[in-house]
């Protein structure tokens, strides 16, 4: 199965969808941040392994928190995987901070200040 086949970009989707629904309903660890969302989730062809770019509302610790939080609770997260998704094998996920969002917006005000000051 290549990298980008339709197959793999459905077990994507499956994953991450199910991933959120696991941390919205699932996750009682006060550590995990309430505004933490799944951005996008990489399964390795094989379906071994799969990366999973979680987003955090908060400060720095609170999203080391929740990574700390989300990896102490990978045996329960791959066994409601294994139970919700109709798949050969269960992906070992690993819990990826994306920082994406947060560099959007440090971005976006590093432009309005640039052409606040040429005004």
């Amino acid at each position: 199965m290549r990298k980008n086949s339709i197959k793999n970009t459905r077990v994507n989707m499956e994953v991450q969808r199910e991933l959120s629904s696991i941390l919205r309903d699932g996750i009682k660890d006060p550590r995990v941040a309430p505004m933490t969302s799944v951005v996008a989730v990489e399964v390795a062809p094989d379906l071994k392994t799969c990366k999973a770019y979680i987003s955090v509302l908060g400060d720095e610790k609170a999203q080391q928190d929740t990574v700390v939080g989300l990896q102490s609770a990978e045996g329960y997260i791959r066994r409601e995987l294994a139970h919700r998704l109709n798949m050969r094998n269960t992906p070992e996920v690993k819990f990826v901070l994306d920082q994406s969002i947060e560099y959007g917006v440090s971005m976006s005000k590093k432009i309005d200040e640039v052409t606040k000051d040429i005004k």
